[in-house]
């Protein structure tokens, strides 16, 4: 079934669907039942239109929102698409192919020297025939349904698996985080159903005899990041040293996204941590909530209750195999306090509103409310021998809980698409952060000299992509006011895409003489090493930053 959004004129907050139903062969069908009934919480109501002689349906004027979609003929198998959006004054164009037992039949009986389509994985019994984009369309007012950004590539359909070769991490300090050390990855499309992926990820390092592994697995019944359900599951293990202690944590999520009216879309979701080391297991479940509403006259307004962002952030979003990997390093800062593992646990409110200004352009809004009883501070020096700083064997640097804190903020964004190869990003911001007291006193702890004190910050990103080279490169600096040991505002930095001070990022594409993709790619923070800050305590000399200085390369192949 392929999915595009062409320009309407309509009334306002309201669109139209239209399709077209062919039998395998391609064949229009006249007389098919199309059923399209809303995906909205009190809505229950259907409209049931019949095809014309060539095989064509079209609705009237319906509200914008989700929608399902099920045609039925005799003779046929009937199909049947969810989560098909219809947005506002646009058009959801939809190509219907309806399948037969016999035509099923006849996937088992292709002859082995028959050219299979990519999307094919193997010979399945279907009870209905895939669905295959057949035309594509692109236009500057023309979306994929499920795309919830316009700048996000679709996944080719052929692509199946990746493996990537790689080595560094980009969150040192963590034992739960992937390993800064040799490593290799590899994600997996099942592609069960017609559009629905169960996404199998994993991850192995080993540096010196000390190893780390982690596995993932992501099912999306939609086929789409951000579009409908996404259950989650993840699995870690990292040994601290050749005979250290064993790190062993969980990960499960569950989220979902309502339209609850034309104009109100619900997300909600929950996660269960558990986290196990030195004989000691600490569990923690974490629910989290959004609400977007749409305001009209290109305003709309969020409010949000998570520990962290969605799937996919402002930075773009990210396809199946981008999510499941990401989901790989999604497991929060291990932390101990008092001999026993913790996780931290900022608690994110937020309300923002968002303005659309012209074609390409996007401002943004919101006040903010951060709390955490366990606050994650990264350091490195000599008291990585004390039982309240948990050493990452593989970074030599160390975690350590900064105690409560909180901090109420405000934060600004302006966001210009400049090209179709170029965007450019501003975001301002204003709350507190963890930062050091006094001159340090190598009598008192750490913790003792920690305190929250009022930062602002200034941070630009770009991304551009050469022509012709292909060549990605995203570039990204973050200014901050002062001294800081724990982040300000965490939540916009990752739904933005940003870390404190310099960053940089590179992919470059290399031809292939095969059936596939390889990309050399390159991920580089704080270049400047910036943010340092020495402390005295009572365990000895120790320097703290708010954005660990890293590099990670790799080679990426997809096929």
């Amino acid at each position: 079934m392929f999915l595009a959004v062409s320009p309407l004129r309509a009334a306002p907050n309201s669109g139209t669907i239209s399709g077209v139903v062919l039998d395998p062969n391609g064949t229009a069908q006249m007389g098919a039942t199309v059923l399209i009934s809303s995906e909205q919480l009190f809505n229950t109501s259907q409209i049931e239109l019949l095809t014309n002689d060539r095989g064509r349906f079209s609705t009237s004027s319906i509200p914008a929102g989700l929608y399902t979609v099920k045609v039925t003929l005799a003779g046929f198998l009937p199909a049947m698409e969810q989560n098909i959006k219809v947005s506002n004054q646009r058009t959801t164009l939809l190509q219907v192919m309806l399948g037969s037992v016999f035509s099923s039949f006849g996937k088992l009986r292709q002859q082995p020297n028959q050219k299979v389509a990519k999307d094919d994985w193997t010979w399945v019994l279907r009870t209905s025939a895939a669905t295959r984009s057949v035309m594509q369309y692109q236009d500057a007012q023309v979306m994929v349904v499920g795309q919830t950004s316009e700048t996000a590539p679709a996944q080719s359909s052929g692509d199946r698996g990746r493996v990537i070769l790689v080595s560094g991490g980009d969150h040192p300090g963590s034992v739960g985080a992937l390993a800064d050390s040799p490593g290799t990855a590899f994600v997996y499309d099942l592609g069960l159903g017609n559009n629905a992926q169960l996404l199998m990820a994993g991850q192995f390092s080993s540096k010196r005899g000390a190893s780390a592994a982690s596995f993932a697995g992501e099912w999306l019944p939609s086929g789409k990041v951000g579009v409908g359900p996404v259950t989650t599951l993840v699995l870690r293990q990292s040994q601290l040293g050749p005979s250290g202690l064993m790190f062993r944590g969980l990960r499960m999520a569950h989220d979902e996204q309502l339209a609850v009216s034309d104009r109100v879309t619900l997300r909600y979701g929950s996660e269960l941590l558990v986290a196990s080391l030195m004989n000691q297991t600490s569990t923690a479940v974490r629910p989290r909530g959004e609400v977007d509403v749409n305001l009209g006259r290109g305003w709309q307004s969020s409010t949000i209750v998570a520990t962290r962002p969605w799937g996919s952030g402002d930075s773009g979003t990210p396809t199946g195999m981008d999510s499941a990997l990401n989901a790989l390093d999604g497991y929060p800062t291990v932390l101990l306090r008092h001999g026993r593992p913790v996780t931290e646990d900022d608690v994110h409110e937020e309300f923002g509103v968002q303005h659309f200004v012209g074609h390409n352009g996007r401002f943004s809004a919101a006040v903010f409310h951060d709390s955490s009883n366990h606050t994650a501070v990264i350091g490195r020096g000599g008291a990585a021998d004390s039982p309240d700083f948990l050493q990452d064997y593989f970074s030599q640097a160390f975690a350590y809980d900064g105690g409560d804190s909180s901090s109420t903020g405000v934060r600004a964004t302006y966001i210009e698409k400049l090209s179709d190869n170029t965007d450019v990003g501003l975001i301002y911001a204003s709350g507190d952060a963890l930062v050091p007291i006094g001159g340090g006193s190598s009598e008192k702890t750490l913790r003792a000299q920690l305190a929250t004190e009022s930062r602002q910050s200034v941070a630009t990103r770009t991304s551009t992509k050469v022509p012709y080279l292909g060549t990605t490169v995203t570039a990204s600096y973050k200014w901050i006011s002062g001294p800081a040991v724990s982040r300000l505002d965490a939540y916009g930095e990752s739904f933005y895409g940003i870390d404190p001070y310099l960053s940089l990022q590179i992919k470059q594409p290399v031809p292939v003489l095969f059936s596939g993709r390889i990309a050399v790619e390159a991920d580089a923070g704080n270049l400047l090493a910036q943010g340092y800050v020495p402390v005295s305590t009572n365990r000895g000399q120790v320097v703290l930053v708010s954005a660990y200085r890293y590099f990670r390369g790799g080679l990426s192949v997809q096929f």
